[in-house]
């Protein structure tokens, strides 16, 4: 079975990749599979945004297509930057500025409690769709720690682990993280439907 990603995101391919590899015959970015295609996500929540973006490479490729909407949501903030996460400084994908605002929003706040959600939702080209979903809790360091990982990895720290997410490294990434329950989570749904 082919399958096709709904992203360009390097890192996010990245983790998908390794997560899903041998499951399937071959798995393609959008750029692999020579679709050029931005998804206007509208959504209300991170799953709307999900179904929404892997429904459109359906249509556009006839493959089976995966998608997540994934974010960071902060307790002290009501949950933002939540669905803006990538483009909450006004700029898509501006990690540094990104990270940068939300220092100042939380600035002499104690509350630093926060956590990484993912949605990911799997199409088939009959329009059937399973989803997954994934939960990372942690806290909101006061400056930016460690050069691994993307997007607020520097600045989410896990007190279990005595770390930033950034400090962590790939593979424990790939284990614990927010992306990584969700694709189990999809992983699981889609092996009880024989569907894998």
């Amino acid at each position: 079975m082919k399958l096709i990603i709904a992203s360009n995101n390097a890192n996010k391919l990245r983790e998908i990749k390794t997560i899903l590899g041998d499951k399937f015959d071959e798995i393609l970015s959008m750029k692999e599979a020579g679709i050029d295609h931005e998804t206007i996500e509208d959504g209300t929540t991170f799953m709307e945004n999900a179904i929404k973006k892997a429904k459109e490479i359906v249509e556009i490729s006839g493959c089976c297509a995966i998608a997540d909407d994934s974010g960071i949501c902060v307790d002290a903030l009501d949950g933002a930057p939540g669905l803006y996460s990538a483009r909450f400084c006004g700029e898509h994908g501006n990690d540094a500025a990104n990270n940068a605002l939300l220092l100042e929003k939380l600035k002499g706040e104690e509350n630093r409690n926060a956590h990484y959600t993912c949605a990911i939702a799997f199409v088939y080209p009959d329009g059937k769709t399973v989803c997954g979903e994934g939960i990372f809790e942690g806290v909101i360091t006061e400056t930016p720690i460690g050069n691994g990982g993307f997007g607020y990895d520097p600045l989410f720290y896990l007190p279990e682990y005595g770390k930033t997410v950034a400090q962590l490294g790939t593979e424990v990434k790939n284990e614990i993280g927010h992306r990584a329950k969700a694709l189990r989570n999809l992983l699981e749904k889609l092996e009880a439907e024989n569907e894998l």
